[in-house]
């Protein structure tokens, strides 16, 4: 630690290494004493006229006894992990507008401030087919746009956003319930990977949290805090996503929501939020006409064109497609409903593929996206 930044955040992390403090104690601690190290250092008399740390005074100086400032920020060093704080300058600027922003972020890749617009999408991790299509579409869309993709890393919707943005080049942000030295859920490693490469994996807690329950609710004030706006593809009446959208609006962020089949008790939440006044979402425009409203009109134009494929289509790929629907449908079936060979019809579906207008599941199956 030779630089005044790199001791600050170290002693930041230091008071983030005792779970009982939180991000509003951690702050009024470094506001009361003007840094991180004077409050580490500071004795229990001091300790004690900070206002709301009272019944906390005793369990500080116990418990930083058992801590080593120099040997947890070596930790950090040794796993490859950066950190800002919020004065940090790649700390980012509408996280920072939050009323009590997280006081340190731990992050592996980099943390862009190229003042890019982004947007979170989430959902069920119980997601359907339907919703995984839609939250992978719309990502790479807004990908294409200039549009930053953060989300959660959770299986179902939160995977299917952050694979849309990666796959059309785009930056995406995933935050994690845990310490950056886990991955959560194990099953998303190389995804992890992926985003930590090109855009950023990111955390407030310190390195050795587990994935707790607990930790996903605050978790959830990180995703919609970075954003502009959070997208809602799937959630049942009582799904995590809802905590997210609330957020968002006390935050004063926009939210979207994305309908479903009214019978699917996944559509229930979206539903529900679009009763209550959320952006029904059926396409990317849908997101970028709320989002760009400080841009020109001819700028804002450009951006909403979103390259379509069909207008390069031949009349047997028209047809084909035309007989594919939205849900899966298995390649015997697709040769039933078209004239021409099965041989014929796979090298269309082949093309289709290729434009990104359909896709291949597991078993033979094919569908619209």
């Amino acid at each position: 630690m030779t630089t005044p930044g790199l001791e600050n955040l170290a002693y930041l992390n230091a008071l983030n290494c005792l779970p009982f403090l939180g991000p509003r104690r951690i702050t009024a601690l470094t506001m009361h004493f003007t840094t991180a190290k004077k409050a580490w250092e500071a004795p229990y008399k001091d300790l004690k006229q900070v206002e709301g740390l009272s019944d906390f005074t005793s369990r500080i100086v116990e418990s930083r006894e058992m801590i080593d400032p120099n040997f947890e920020w070596s930790r950090i060093e040794k796993h490859g992990i950066r950190c800002a704080g919020v004065d940090s300058p790649e700390y980012p600027d509408l996280l920072r507008e939050l009323s009590c922003p997280p006081p340190i972020l731990y992050y592996r890749g980099e943390l862009k401030t190229d003042g890019r617009p982004s947007i979170a999408i989430v959902g069920s991790r119980r997601s359907t087919f339907y919703g995984k299509e839609v939250a992978h579409r719309l990502a790479g869309d807004l990908a294409g746009a200039g549009v930053s993709v953060v989300s959660g890393m959770a299986l179902g919707i939160d995977t299917a956003a952050h694979r849309g943005c990666l796959e059309n080049s785009g930056y995406t942000v995933a935050v994690l319930g845990c310490g950056l030295d886990n991955c959560y859920p194990p099953a998303n490693a190389d995804l992890m990977n992926q985003i930590s490469s090109t855009g950023a994996v990111v955390s407030e807690f310190p390195l050795g949290t587990k994935p707790l329950p607990g930790h996903f609710p605050q978790r959830n004030r990180i995703i919609s805090g970075m954003t502009l706006g959070t997208v809602v593809v799937e959630a049942t009446a009582k799904s995590g996503s809802l905590i997210t959208a609330d957020l968002a609006l006390e935050q004063n962020r926009e939210v979207f929501a994305v309908p479903g089949n009214v019978g699917s008790p996944y559509s229930r939440g979206c539903h529900q939020l679009i009763k209550e006044g959320a952006h029904l979402v059926e396409s990317a425009a849908d997101i970028l006409n709320e989002i760009m409203f400080d841009q020109a009109p001819e700028e804002r134009e450009e951006q909403l064109t979103i390259t379509d494929p069909r207008s390069s289509f031949t009349d047997a790929e028209k047809a084909l497609l035309k007989a594919i629907p939205y849900q899966p449908m298995h390649i015997d079936d697709i040769v039933r409903l078209v004239e021409g060979s099965a041989s014929e019809v796979i090298t269309t579906l082949l093309e289709l593929e290729l434009k990104q207008v359909i896709r291949q599941t597991p078993g033979k199956y094919f569908c619209r996206i």
